[in-house]
């Protein structure tokens, strides 16, 4: 398995940790991971949902009294 890269999307709200999540995703290849650490707690419905429309898999999601982090693989359709 590949390392895992983090993306700090701390302090941002709706739609930032999607808009930086996916601008990320551009920079990666397929079968990459990236992990995105929001205090938003939306971001645990609209990064998947994002994941979901454009062929990317969410690997977990875990939330805290203060963060929230999804795991995505990189998919096909990145490239």
């Amino acid at each position: 398995m590949s390392a895992v890269t983090e993306l700090n999307a701390r302090n941002m709200m709706c739609p930032l940790p999607v808009i930086r999540a996916q601008d990320k995703i551009k920079t990666m290849q397929t079968g990459e991971r990236l992990k995105v650490i929001c205090t938003d707690p939306g971001a645990l419905n609209d990064i998947p949902a994002w994941c979901r429309i454009n062929g990317h898999q969410v690997i977990e999601t875990h939330r805290d009294d203060y963060e929230v982090s999804v795991l995505i693989e990189v998919g096909a359709e990145n490239t």
